[in-house]
């Protein structure tokens, strides 16, 4: 037992034992059994900060380990009723390596790299004193000789493996050194039964190819069969919410999100204190500063602006993250600004369709905070002016609400062009901001004959009335109103019952005026 070899079970049983919230993911165990010895064995799993790479990595540590024992620990947890729990358990030789401890003691990249090896090898040496090592000892050499003699394979889980392409950004003849010291040790290695490595961004990219071709890259673009151990499932946050006394329709609007080919995730370090302090809040956002996302999108190119402009509205915009080259520097096209967000946690990316979208009300706020310093003034005008509009439209002012929302849309008009239906409707969303507080808001709904533009569903705790808000250019607010009515769009309310206001928006091209017309009904 070691610090760096064979680990004992430590962390993952305080983890399992002392946390007051602990959600068992263990299953991802029977995945890595299935994968033990084979062309799958090397995994590159790819997460936001605090969405729980280290858990993983401590958990598998205390599986596999042959320095610990841990059959008790694991007694009540899912992976006992696997086929494989006893085939692995604490079978293994681990080599256990947590990038940034040995960053931060190190004076650079080569440095480091140096420490790696020579604490390795230093553990092996002594742990396995009766094994006769070659002469000329490179770590590669060492662990194929322990191997070889002892035919115990070995695991290997690098967590946070990225990090220096995060400390290190410009430095790239160190991050090269770096991805080829961990290619001559894992590739094609019959020493490493399983390798796991976690980060922040996917395998860089150097040239055609990648120095780490073997892995099988589980990312926020595609995380394929491992998407339920990413976060924590909708399954797992509605039994938090019923047994803290959390709602869980606020839990969702705030942490949810995150679309991995059509599951749920939600943020788990934000679940895990809303419910510990009963309360929501920006609980990810602040583990660190907003500056972090606000550099990115206040780059002054590629169109980013528009961009977030209409991603704060609501809109789900195409992205290729195919060409993103993989680092946190190389930006040729708004795509590889997105796909950043996208690994970063800011954004999500339906695989489906190729878009993307900010994913719930914890990142929207941040990315507020990163565009209220300057730069932004009339999409914070608009933001600001979003209560009165709402209350002007509730209380059926229909010349107010032609009012601001001419003001919004004459202030924001590069959103796309002015004269465009498209521009108007992403121009209403951004001007009813304030309302997704109380309102779930659905864009291009299904109802009835048609689709309605724009509708509003209260909230639980919201007892004000729904609304529907259908566009029209160059027609009337009247031609609006009779089309909601026409086309039934009333009945994608199915679960609603009360007031509802329709609300009809005529924009006229020619003289650049809005007119609203608004009618109550009941349901």
């Amino acid at each position: 037992m070691g610090i760096y070899l064979n680990p004992d079970n430590t962390d993952f049983y305080n983890a399992v034992n002392h946390s007051q919230i602990y959600v068992d993911k263990t299953n991802l165990i029977g995945y890595t059994n299935k994968i033990l010895f084979g062309e799958q064995k090397y995994i590159c799993v790819s997460r936001p900060r605090r969405f729980g790479k280290s858990m993983a990595a401590n958990m598998l540590t205390a599986y596999y380990s042959r320095g610990c024992d841990s059959r008790e620990l694991f007694s009540n947890l899912k992976i006992v009723k696997a086929d494989s729990f006893e085939k692995h358990l604490n079978k293994y030789n681990v080599i256990h390596l947590s990038i940034p401890q040995f960053m931060d003691e190190a004076e650079n990249v080569q440095e480091m790299v140096q420490f790696i090896k020579d604490d390795v090898m230093e553990e092996l040496l002594s742990s396995f004193p009766d094994v006769r090592m070659p002469s000329r000892k490179t770590l590669e050499k060492v662990f194929a000789t322990i191997f070889n003699t002892t035919k115990i394979p070995f695991i290997f889980i690098i967590d946070e493996w990225d990090c220096i392409f995060r400390e290190h950004k410009e430095d790239k003849a160190a991050q090269e050194a770096y991805l080829k010291f961990l290619r001559n040790l894992l590739k094609n290695q019959p020493y490493a039964a399983l390798v796991y490595m976690t980060g922040i961004l996917p395998i860089k990219k150097y040239g055609d190819h990648s120095a780490l071709n073997m892995f099988d890259e589980y990312s926020m673009t595609n995380q394929m069969a491992l998407a339920e151990f990413t976060g924590f499932t909708e399954q797992e946050v509605k039994a938090l919410c019923e047994k803290y006394g959390m709602s869980f329709e606020e839990t969702k609007r705030w942490y949810d999100g995150y679309d991995l080919k059509g599951l749920s995730v939600y943020n788990p370090r934000s679940v895990v204190m809303a419910m510990m302090s009963r309360d929501f809040d920006n609980y990810w956002t602040k583990t660190e500063t907003y500056e972090s996302l606000k550099k990115y999108i206040q780059i002054n190119s590629f169109g980013l602006k528009e961009i977030v402009k209409r991603l704060i509205a609501g809109e789900h915009l195409p992205m290729n993250p195919d060409k993103f080259q993989n680092d946190m520097t190389t930006f040729n096209s708004a795509d590889d600004v997105l796909t950043l967000l996208v690994h970063l946690g800011y954004l999500t990316f339906d695989f489906g369709t190729k878009t993307v979208w900010i994913p719930n009300s914890e990142v929207q706020r941040e990315f507020i905070n990163s565009i209220e310093d300057g730069g932004w003034e009339e999409v914070m005008k608009a933001i600001r002016i979003s209560d009165e509009l709402l209350t002007a439209t509730l209380n059926c002012n229909e010349e107010k609400v032609a009012m601001i929302i001419e003001q919004v849309h004459r202030e924001n008009t590069s959103i796309l062009q002015y004269n465009n239906e498209n521009s108007l409707s992403c121009v209403l969303s951004l001007a009813y901001y304030s309302a997704k507080k109380d309102y779930a808001m659905y864009r291009e709904l299904p109802s009835g004959d048609g689709f309605a533009d724009l509708v509003f569903v209260p909230r639980s705790n919201c007892r004000a009335s729904a609304f529907i808000v259908e566009l029209k250019w160059d027609r009337s607010a009247e031609t609006a109103i009779d089309q909601i009515k026409q086309k039934k769009y009333a009945e994608c309310l199915k679960d609603y019952s009360g007031e509802i206001l329709l609300v009809g928006i005529n924009y006229n091209k020619d003289d650049k005026r809005h007119t609203c017309k608004i009618e109550k009904i009941t349901k």
